[in-house]
């Protein structure tokens, strides 16, 4: 099972509040696809991790009612919670995840009416650093699509959210490189020293990304007259500007990580993406919009058309609340 958190150091070298890193997967046992868990193994091997698993069941009758069916309920979940727990036991070797990372309470099944409500409740419960979400079965292969409760907790977690792929194609090595994204969202900026401490941690380096979907300075009809050569210049000086400022932030947070940036412009956000070399390596940060008082996920209006076109896990980190600023 995982080791215990060393509370005598000051920080961890995980990356994450904990040591090891404590990872919860959404995941339904004999789902079709075992992308969540991939995430998870591939996690393992790039720090110390303990991992567990949540299983909901969406109950059509509120808690009042359940506690009135009495002891045929209560027998029936604690069946299905041990079988459950069985078959999480059964994916998890599959996926390659070592006993060691794996928690003490390694599934955990919970019953509601709120699946995003749920997830919230067992990832507080277990003092999560991660919740690993798959793609909804309907993506593309390589391809992530929010389902209605991963498209809830992009609107309202407290915890990083891991956004994995259908089928992804990972490194046997671990994460090999971490990235941040610029896109235009009024993103916390705190959340790019969190992606340094990550890839401070790691040993990995970063690299920072601005990305546009417009082409800039290529007319969207052909022949028509071309954007004054001035302006174009101009986008282009600001967006160095901002990357320069951001290799300047990292340094100053984090002066061993090594640091290069990257502009990623095409027809679209697929062509700004595509843009960009992807490795199996990669994992792909966005900050979130802040919303005041509360640490939370929340995902803005450009990253969100942004994720149907990435290949990469992505890692969704909480804006940080003023109170803590």
């Amino acid at each position: 099972m995982a080791k215990k958190s060393d509370s005598s150091k000051k920080s961890s070298p995980t990356g994450f509040a904990h040591n090891p890193v404590r990872v919860l997967v959404a995941w339904t046992p004999n789902s079709t696809g075992s992308a969540a868990l991939d995430c998870a193994a591939w996690f393992s091997r790039t720090t110390n991790v303990e991992v567990r698993c949540v299983t909901t069941f969406l109950r059509p009758w509120p808690s009042r009612t359940g506690n009135k069916l009495g002891t045929k309920y209560k027998k029936w979940f604690k069946k299905e919670a041990a079988a459950c727990e069985e078959a999480v036991k059964r994916d998890l070797i599959r996926a390659d995840i070592a006993q060691e990372h794996l928690s003490s309470t390694v599934s955990v099944f919970r019953d509601g009416t709120n699946e995003a409500a749920l997830l919230s409740d067992v990832a507080a419960d277990f003092r999560a650093d991660i919740v690993i979400l798959g793609s909804d079965a309907a993506a593309p292969k390589g391809r992530f699509l929010a389902g209605s409760t991963a498209d809830a907790l992009l609107h309202s977690s407290p915890n990083p959210l891991a956004l994995t792929p259908r089928k992804p194609s990972l490194s046997k090595r671990g994460v090999t490189r971490v990235n941040f994204a610029y896109t235009g969202d009024d993103t916390d900026n705190q959340a790019l020293v969190r992606a340094a401490v990550l890839a401070a941690a790691w040993n990995v380096p970063l690299r920072v990304l601005a990305l546009s979907p417009s082409g800039f300075g290529i007319p969207p009809i052909p022949d028509s007259v071309e954007l004054p050569r001035d302006i174009a210049l101009e986008w282009r000086e600001n967006t160095l500007a901002v990357l320069d400022r951001a290799r300047d932030t990292v340094h100053k947070e984090q002066p061993e990580v090594n640091v290069e940036t990257h502009i990623g412009s095409g027809a679209g956000w697929q062509g700004a993406i595509d843009a960009v070399k992807w490795k199996k390596g990669d994992l792909l940060c966005f900050g979130s919009t802040p919303l005041g008082a509360f640490e939370r996920v929340f995902i803005g209006s450009q990253a969100t058309e942004i994720l149907p076109y990435v290949s990469v896990p992505v890692l969704m980190i909480p804006a940080t609340s003023k109170s803590s600023k």
